[in-house]
């Protein structure tokens, strides 16, 4: 399998490897203009030449979409091998060439938003210890900064203290949400005209820069879900699942 580099390039042309085919799909365009303007903030977007969710995208920390302090650092927005791609070897190679680049460029390791056990939208944690990642920083209510660095006795990343307690100080619904993945500019809106038809209190907060969302009240900005102050889920919730978390609270 051969590695291609999105750019600005040829961004329009190819596939982004999510679970969603239609370059026309408006997911896609959103997560793709997203892409565009994060470029210049040095994002990468590495994935195999194949019809599938096979993909690494990663940011120097200081322009990462994440509430942390890492200077110096690379950090991992997404490593995502699935389906038939699995157990071939992939997610090595993907990784590593992220190592490879992130070394050309200086920097001092590796950074990357995980969970104490494995968790959907999350890096797998048994993966990242298998290649050497080391806890750096939790917050809660399950999140884990795991680092891999290049070198001995360098200061680890951190969660600022923003993101620490999964709590805000507002009642009813609140979510807030990028568009770093496609998935949610969908999602968002059907759980938003289901909140409505029943009456109950719902904000949505989307990030628009990254200034926004690296002072968030949660690690995972692309989709952090609150209630009466307290943090719900980071899962991206469909129409009905969101009706049975309704029926549960």
């Amino acid at each position: 399998m051969n590695i291609i580099t999105i750019t600005k390039d040829n961004l329009e042309e190819e596939h982004i490897c999510c679970a969603i085919s239609d370059n026309n799909d408006c997911q896609v365009m959103s997560k793709k203009a997203w892409m565009a303007e994060r470029f210049a903030d040095g994002l990468v977007f590495k994935k195999g030449d194949v019809r599938g969710k096979v993909f690494i995208e990663y940011i120097p920390a200081e322009k990462a979409w994440c509430p942390i302090n890492a200077e110096g650092y690379m950090f991992i927005n997404c490593l995502w091998v699935s389906g038939k791609y699995k157990g071939q070897g992939i997610s090595n190679e993907l990784l590593n060439e992220c190592i490879d680049d992130s070394k050309r460029k200086g920097k001092k390791g590796l950074a990357v938003l995980s969970s104490k056990s494995k968790m959907t939208f999350l890096s797998d944690p048994k993966y990242l210890k298998y290649k050497g990642f080391l806890l750096a920083d939790t917050a809660l209510p399950y999140y884990e900064l795991m680092y891999l660095p290049f070198e001995e006795n360098i200061e680890k990343p951190c969660f600022k203290s923003c993101a620490k307690d999964a709590k805000i100080d507002e009642q009813g619904f609140v979510l807030f949400y990028s568009n770093q993945c496609p998935f949610t500019e969908k999602y968002v809106s059907l759980i938003v005209e289901t909140a409505e038809s029943k009456g109950i209190a719902f904000r949505v907060v989307k990030y628009q820069t990254t200034e926004q969302a690296q002072n968030a009240p949660a690690p995972f900005t692309t989709y952090s879900l609150f209630y009466n102050g307290e943090f719900v889920t980071n899962e991206i919730l469909s129409d009905k699942k969101f009706a049975k978390l309704l029926a549960n609270l």
